[in-house]
């Protein structure tokens, strides 16, 4: 057998098992497990795999540098095309897909955080205490909660052509979301967050720039359906450009793929899809802009919700921190109570709820299920330090046990 197929066939068995040792290969293909190492290497020189003790994990990742230009037809055609081509999975198939699978489309920024005595006065310098750069943005940190609590997660993103967007690539390809897709725009910068945190009283002051997160072309969206169809739930949230989010929405929709929106930060072009969403979650300032009844308690709550639901919108779900979450799904109300936790950092929580509660929802539990899940998860986020600091489906599962 020649070395390169012998290479291919590497990442064949890996590309089904994802993981694999050294003595393992080497009994299969009758070669020492000298040979096989150096195979490994080499595809870990080639970026992928990841070399571990003992034999290689499968890096299932795609850095796309070119935009996609390979096609002359509208979305609106795209979409009847996928609807006539789509076949009905067969029953015993349907099983090995509903494994947990979530996709998530969304924003990735860099942020840049500096921990000062006071805020700096007009044209004035002051020295930091400290500071630090780290992976940020809705998307991002959504993603790596959904993975943190057991989904399979494909993350779909843009960057752009900078020192940020190999930052952006390695920490995706070092975290534990099982694919991704980074686009890469040619005229703006990755999307980036530079954070003023006082230390007199805790208070921030944040400027972001979109930048490539603002980008993604209905192409790229489109370019997804593989990965979107294998999916048991879309996770999107505001940050993106409103256009290619309404359309992954939309091509979710046609493929039966369940939608779930966190319509953070708030705009009004939320109001535009409400057709196409299963399940909405807003926290208590984005349900008052929603609906324009402003929520202080659980009974303003349940006249928001309401009212959301009015707009289109199949489930509601208002995060209403200490207070819990309110469900509304039509019908019935249902209040789940926040857990006790010890607060660290409430930055990330609306962005752990979320994935959680994605999560939890492509693995086949009931909205209330997932929820409850998703508030244990949001209580050891908090818990942590960092918006992207997520806990693992071991500790939700413990603290679920002690209440």
């Amino acid at each position: 057998m020649f070395l390169e197929e012998r290479r291919n066939k590497i990442l064949g068995y890996l590309d089904e098992y994802d993981r694999v040792r050294v003595t393992h290969l080497a009994a299969v293909f009758r070669v020492t497990k000298e040979t096989i190492r150096s195979d490994l290497n080499e595809l870990a020189r080639q970026g992928l795999v990841r070399r571990c003790y003992g034999g290689a994990i499968l890096i299932r990742h795609s850095l796309q540098s070119q935009l996609i230009t390979d096609t002359g037809r509208s979305f609106e055609v795209l979409l009847k095309r996928l609807e006539k081509n789509k076949k009905e999975t067969p029953e015993k198939d349907k099983g090995k897909i509903m494994q947990g699978n979530v996709c998530v489309l969304g924003s990735f920024n860099v942020d840049i955080v500096a921990k000062v005595t006071r805020f700096p006065r007009g044209g004035e310098s002051l020295l930091a205490l400290g500071s630090t750069l780290g992976p940020g943005g809705k998307g991002a940190n959504q993603a790596m909660a959904a993975s943190r609590a057991g989904a399979r997660v494909h993350f779909v993103s843009k960057v752009g052509k900078d020192q940020f967007s190999q930052f952006a690539f390695d920490h995706l390809s070092s975290s534990e979301i099982y694919s991704f897709d980074l686009y890469q725009s040619e005229t703006e910068p990755t999307g980036n967050a530079i954070i003023y945190v006082s230390q007199q009283d805790g208070e921030n002051m944040i400027a972001i720039y979109s930048g490539a997160n603002k980008t993604i072309t209905n192409e790229e969206v489109v370019a997804i359906t593989p990965e979107l169809s294998q999916a048991n739930v879309l996770l999107v949230q505001l940050e993106n450009n409103f256009d290619a989010t309404l359309n992954v929405m939309r091509l979710a929709n046609s493929l039966g793929v369940k939608v779930i929106l966190n319509p953070a930060p708030y705009s009004d072009d939320a109001l535009q899809c409400m057709a196409f969403v299963d399940v909405i979650t807003p926290n208590e300032t984005e349900a008052s802009l929603l609906s324009g009844i402003e929520v202080t308690d659980l009974d303003s709550a349940k006249k928001a919700a309401q009212r959301i639901a009015a707009l289109g919108a199949r489930q509601v779900i208002i995060t209403m921190g200490a207070r819990g979450a309110l469900i509304f799904d039509g019908g019935q109300f249902q209040h789940i109570p926040a857990f006790p936790a010890l607060s660290v950092d409430t930055t990330g929580a609306g962005d752990a709820f979320n994935g959680a509660f994605a999560a939890a929802t492509a693995s086949g539990q009931t909205v209330a299920q997932a929820a409850t899940y998703a508030a244990a998860f949001a209580s050891l986020a908090v818990e942590r330090e960092g918006a992207a600091n997520m806990p693992e489906h071991a500790q939700v599962i413990t603290r679920l046990a002690q209440r």
